[in-house]
């Protein structure tokens, strides 16, 4: 039976290295997979899943528009689809995340999506709410806060390097504009930069 999985972490946890790594592994056994990633996040280049090691492939890229279900279904019945992976998983719509659980119950393909949990205020993005409401196995990626603990929060940083608390939930950056912290530290730099 296909699952819909959920792979969320912080930032620098891996889940682009994850992901290309699982698409590999299909591949290399022959199997065809379809690559997802949001059409907003144009860091490496639209369209393209790149990871912080170096790794990188082409992907369909998605806005709130994209019907996944259709254009895998689509592609699926042409020549069977094994697994469909989707990075940013963030940036999708509860509508989406319904078509991917479409995807596994009704087509029988698994699907793996891979996103972060929380924004830089430590609240859930949409796509994220619903994946955890309803995907099959939830996996968590592990990161390091500079302390050495697990990383769970995102804060999001200016150029000098302080906490920012203010802003739109969507702001495409890196390392310049984002720090992964244990959530004892993200709350202490949040809280210091609110006051």
């Amino acid at each position: 039976m296909a699952k819909l999985y959920f792979y969320y972490a912080s930032m620098n946890a891996g889940k682009s290295t994850n992901l290309l790594q699982a698409d590999f592994n299909y591949r290399e056994r022959g199997m065809r997979t379809m690559l997802f990633t949001a059409a907003i996040d144009t860091r490496a280049a639209m369209g393209a899943i790149a990871s912080r090691i170096g790794l990188e492939k082409q992907a369909i890229a998605f806005d709130a528009a994209t019907d996944l279900a259709a254009i895998v279904t689509t592609e699926h019945a042409n020549a069977p689809v094994a697994c469909v992976l989707v990075d940013e998983a963030q940036f999708l719509s509860e509508a989406q995340v319904a078509q991917l659980a479409k995807l596994a119950d009704v087509d029988g393909i698994p699907v793996l999506a891979y996103g972060l949990r929380t924004d830089f205020r430590g609240k859930l993005f949409p796509g994220s709410a619903a994946l955890l409401a309803i995907a099959d196995n939830l996996v968590e990626l592990k990161s390091v806060c500079e302390c050495g603990r697990k990383a769970t929060m995102n804060l999001r940083v200016d150029s000098a390097g302080n906490a920012v608390a203010e802003g739109a939930q969507t702001e495409i950056g890196g390392d310049d504009r984002y720090v992964a912290l244990c959530r004892k530290h993200f709350t202490e730099r949040l809280a210091a930069a609110e006051g």
